[in-house]
């Protein structure tokens, strides 16, 4: 076995365990089974290296062992290991086998699993008939069971790379799911210019209210472990309405080696459950969301009975959520240190009513510190352009930044991407609150009064390009020049021709004309 392994490998070593279901099932729901699958592998993986290490130290000395294997972040049953469940692949019978290994694996973790796999079902019957859904199952247990998906600590080395494959998966998923992809997902771009704008630290706690897969929650992460060497002080709180989607984000913790969190099922609007000792809602050092656009049947005809009074600058529109959800993060944000960042349609910048009602208390409060235009066609089963708005408790002046990075991208076929320098010229825009010319305008409380609180970006930045003047003379003096050439190639022609002896035919041809049209006139003289 090769001792190194990279990301790239491993990334395609998944990607073609999907080959089983391609053509049989539809990938938005095949997703879920090979993306558990591949956590039934890990925690197999990583039990049999360490058993097999400790084996090797304490042979004689069973019991020894079995305590030992007790201290690992997970305990795994004998039955529920992959390897067992490899073993039975021909038997009839597959489904039931890996829904009790799945159940298993929860009540033996139940503190860190607790209900993860309930949404779940390998024995359903949207894999096929028994029959149909038996060879499914065994052609998945042999890709997974192949060399190069070897998952091992002593081959693999870093757990990243795990979790990073985990987390390929889900983007190729969600790039395959049209609109519902973008439930689930963030595109990893945008995750880590939303992490870089609000800076976690040491210490801080992270919120994402509509985490999806968790990616925003783990980019914030990743923030502190690089800038704090590796620190793993601070804690990541999120919520996810939908129950697959919810059960991505735990194993997605738990593959980055991520324990320091708490990931909640249920709506964040209608049932927030991030709360304090005493029922209030918790808050946070950092709030950030890509929250679903414009959420139809958010939760209105309750909102004015909110016991947490997130409703109080108003009520957003019944047909649209996104300031349902701005409202709800702006309450979780802790007085002093608490930064946000969500990303909007661009509806939310001007939208009148009581979405500008509440945009313009906001505002007032001086709680808005950036706007940020971003390109179309970044995110999953969209194509439409959206912002980032900025919001701090610990703001310096009273101004508000406006950036329009909406025409600087990575350009793609179905999809476009934010490069690395893009997303450096947005942070250190954001970091100077300078002006720069047609990309950003640092905007005072006046201008945005006069605006009537209209925050749509044209209004602060001017992209316009003027046209190069043109020089009507020089293109007269031009059109001379051609007429003339022109003028030389006719004359050239006709010598041609008359050398040729065309000349002549002309001559008589144009003489037959002349007939012709007398007769047509004596002709049109009768007929009168």
């Amino acid at each position: 076995m090769n001792d190194s392994v990279n990301q790239r490998e491993i990334n395609q070593a998944v990607w073609r365990a999907c080959d089983t279901f391609r053509g049989t099932v539809d990938p938005s729901i095949y997703k879920d089974y090979v993306l558990t699958m591949l956590f039934v592998k890990y925690l197999s993986d990583v039990w049999q290296d360490h058993w097999e290490q400790y084996q090797s130290e304490h042979g004689d000395h069973p019991e020894l062992i079995r305590e030992l294997m007790k201290n690992e972040r997970f305990v795994l049953p004998p039955d529920a290991n992959f390897y067992a469940l490899y073993e039975h692949r021909h038997e009839p019978g597959n489904g039931e086998r890996i829904d009790k290994a799945l159940h298993a694996i929860e009540e033996t973790n139940i503190q860190k699993l607790s209900d993860v796999f309930q949404d779940i079902s390998f024995n359903s019957n949207k894999l096929g008939d028994e029959k149909q859904k038996n060879e499914i199952l065994k052609a998945l247990l042999e890709d997974f069971h192949k060399a190069e998906l070897n998952l091992r600590p002593s081959r693999i080395g870093r757990l990243d790379i795990i979790g990073n494959a985990y987390e390929f998966l889900i983007k190729q998923f969600a790039a395959s799911s049209g609109k519902k992809a973008g439930e689930f997902y963030t595109p990893p771009e945008v995750s880590e210019l939303i992490a870089e704008l609000l800076a976690p630290k040491e210490g801080d706690e992270i919120c994402d209210p509509a985490c999806g897969s968790g990616s925003l929650l783990l980019k914030c992460a990743n923030q502190i472990k690089n800038a704090f060497d590796g620190s793993k002080r601070f804690a990541l709180f999120g919520q996810e309405a939908i129950g697959s989607t919810w059960a991505l984000s735990k194993m997605n913790m738990f593959l980055h080696g991520v324990d320091n969190h708490r990931i909640e099922w249920g709506d964040t609007i209608r049932n927030p459950k991030l709360l304090d000792k005493d029922g209030r809602l918790k808050l946070f050092d950092i709030v950030a969301a890509n929250p679903p656009f414009s959420l139809d049947k958010w939760g209105h005809d309750g909102a004015g009975d909110d016991p947490h009074g997130r409703f109080r600058r108003g009520i957003p529109p019944k047909t649209k959520g996104d300031y349902a959800f701005i409202s709800h993060m702006v309450e979780t944000l802790k007085p002093g240190t608490g930064r946000m960042g969500v990303v909007v349609p661009h509806g939310v910048l001007f939208r009148g009513s009581s979405e500008g009602k509440i945009r313009k208390q906001l505002i007032e409060e001086n709680l808005l510190d950036a706007v940020i235009g971003l390109p179309e066609k970044l995110f999953y089963g969209t194509g439409i352009p959206a912002a980032i708005l900025v919001f701090r408790q610990d703001k310096k002046d009273d101004n508000v930044l406006f950036i329009d990075a909406s025409r600087e991208f990575q350009p793609g076929k179905n999809q476009n991407a934010l490069s690395e320098d893009n997303i450096k010229k947005i942070v250190e825009t954001y970091k100077n609150r300078n002006d720069v010319d047609k990309y950003a305008h640092l905007a005072t409380p006046e201008e945005i009064s006069e605006n009537d609180f209209n925050l749509n970006i044209p209004r602060y930045v001017d992209t316009f390009e003027e046209e190069e003047e043109i020089d009507l003379m020089a293109v007269r003096e031009e059109r001379k020049q051609l007429k003339a050439k022109l003028e030389a190639l006719e004359q050239e022609m006709d010598d041609y021709l008359k050398e040729l002896g065309y000349d002549a035919q002309r001559s008589a041809s144009a003489a037959g004309d002349r007939k012709l049209g007398a007769a047509g006139a004596g002709d049109r003289k009768s007929v009168v």
